[in-house]
């Protein structure tokens, strides 16, 4: 899968989008390259971050998150960072679309990294069937 390369800019109001799509069964890699609104890298050196996705965010929505992301920091202080799901995870999802954002803190500072639409399709052919 591409990386995406979003700009970050923690003072503005709102977050980049970024959509992907997920076939059920196979392991999910999102990968963000983030630059500063001056177009070099921002350093994640200290932060942490947390990713989760769910069916809706309705006013009144009872969803609950339907997956819960691993969150990595490939190399914090070149700004790349990366979101997974496994196979079993996946493959448990339904088909349909879904929502998703990425936050990231450092202390008691958060911001919301990036949020969009997440496509979940099912998988058709099965690895035990090699």
């Amino acid at each position: 899968m591409a990386t995406k390369k979003i700009t970050f800019d923690p003072n503005a109001d709102s977050s980049p989008a970024a959509n992907f799509t997920i076939l059920g069964g196979a392991n999910f890699n999102g990968d963000f390259e983030v630059v500063t609104t001056s177009n070099t890298s921002f350093d994640f050196t200290g932060y942490s971050g947390s990713s989760q996705m769910t069916k809706s965010t309705a006013i009144g929505s009872t969803s609950f998150p339907a997956a819960t992301f691993v969150v990595g920091f490939t190399s914090a202080a070149a700004g790349k960072v990366r979101i997974s799901l496994g196979g079993t995870t996946t493959q448990s999802l339904t088909e349909g679309r879904y929502v998703y954002d990425f936050i990231v803190g450092s202390g008691s500072t958060i911001y919301t990294l990036v949020n969009g639409n997440i496509l979940v399709r099912p998988g058709v052919s099965s690895i035990s069937t090699l």
